[in-house]
């Protein structure tokens, strides 16, 4: 296990005396919700949230640190919620806004998603939310006000790196970047990288997410409005178990499914977890943690399969590691043909930039048997998306 950083044993025993609240799960959520401000008719969306906090203050081996997150993720949740719901009982209009022909980067985390969503975000014609945006969305802001949004992201960000340095060189991430619309969905699977939440686990493959993707949806009207409208181009590798309730929502979206030799990727995704893990518990079981996200990625990937054999194939459009991993200057253009975009000569000079932004400054080294997994594990659990993958990496 990852030994911890001084600033986060540091930022552990200074927050050590407000861990005793976890005793009392209900009353911290209640001074939450009300500080978020509860808005008639939503008591279903805010009350959803009390059951994980409350698992999530249970969990025996969470740090001052990760109660801290635990609170900042309800937080975050139920102010958006709050705020999206005030406006657009102010502003009507937004709920007629058209979200027309959006494009979802999925599969399994990675595998070139977040390559694939910034080169798709290069264009002049696409709009993809940014990381200070998914914080806090709101209607188009002054100059000033865009300043302290991207202002409290960097902070944010900051926070991170300094607690857990090595989460920079896996998953870098910038402010004003392009970043996964997770940061919106209200039930994903990110509580399960901070703590261990077996009914929130659970729950995952019986949830209905309808509900949350309307709320997604709601989310981009609102950054959409007033503003001019271009294509909408959305990542995450968290949609890929919830397709059947994102077409339901965006019955006209491109599907772009990332594809990566899964042992790979679950052993890369692994090491991304235990970062998280670390700031959040005291002590961090990895092979429990290998148990549990190959469990929830072969399980996100079967129900994905399944939606998208009801979907028709020109709204998927599969694309092999090698089409960005290997060669970016050379996958770019079919990725824009693919979707049904222009590639210009503007959004080639910008390609070099983004490959070299997202990439750490040291090489991502990771294990399989680090956490408790072979891969005989791994295939046995894929057996049916490798199929696919063959199949995709044939044509």
């Amino acid at each position: 296990m990852s030994a911890a950083s001084l600033p986060l044993t540091v930022a552990n025993l200074l927050l050590r005396p407000s861990l005793g609240s976890r005793r009392d799960p209900d009353r911290v959520f209640d001074r939450i919700a009300d500080k978020a401000g509860r808005t008639d008719g939503d008591e279903r969306f805010v009350e959803g949230f009390r059951p994980l906090l409350a698992e999530w203050a249970g969990d025996e081996e969470l740090s001052p640190v990760g109660w801290q997150s635990a609170q900042a993720h309800v937080r975050r949740h139920l102010t958006n919620r709050a705020r999206v719901r005030r406006l657009i009982a102010e502003h009507p209009a937004i709920t007629q806004e058209p979200i027309e022909k959006p494009v979802f980067v999925v599969g399994l985390p990675r595998t070139a998603t977040t390559l694939t969503h910034s080169v798709l975000s290069l264009s002049d014609e696409h709009r993809c939310p940014r990381l200070w945006e998914l914080l806090a969305p709101g209607l188009d802001p002054s100059p000033g006000e865009r300043r302290k949004a991207v202002t409290a992201a960097r902070r944010t960000l900051d926070g991170t790196y300094l607690l857990s340095p090595r989460f920079r060189e896996i998953h870098p991430m910038t402010a004003e970047g392009p970043e996964e619309c997770t940061f919106l969905l209200p039930h994903a699977l990110v509580p399960l990288s901070q703590a261990r939440l077996p009914e929130y686990h659970a729950q995952q493959f019986a949830r209905d997410f309808v509900p949350d993707y309307r709320h997604l949806k709601e989310c981009f009207q609102v950054l959409q409005y007033g503003r001019p409208r271009r294509r909408w181009i959305l990542k995450s590798p968290m949609h890929t178990g919830n397709l059947d309730a994102l077409l339901t929502v965006f019955p006209d979206a491109t599907l772009v499914w990332t594809h990566r030799d899964p042992a790979t990727a679950v052993a890369s995704f692994c090491s991304l977890v235990e970062c998280g893990m670390t700031l959040s518990r005291r002590t961090v079981d990895l092979h429990a943690l290998g148990a549990t996200w190959l469990d929830l990625l072969s399980g996100s990937v079967r129900r994905g399969l399944a939606a998208r054999a009801e979907v028709p194939r020109e709204a998927v459009v599969d694309v092999p590691y090698s089409w960005l991993g290997s060669d970016p200057a050379a996958g770019a253009p079919k990725l824009y043909a693919a979707v049904g975009a222009r590639w210009t000569e503007a959004d080639a000079a910008r390609l070099p930039t983004v490959a070299t932004h997202l990439r750490g400054s040291r090489p991502h080294r990771y294990d399989l048997a680090r956490y408790g997994l072979t891969h005989a594990d791994v295939e046995t659990a894929f057996t049916d998306y490798n199929a696919l993958r063959a199949e995709v990496d044939r044509a």
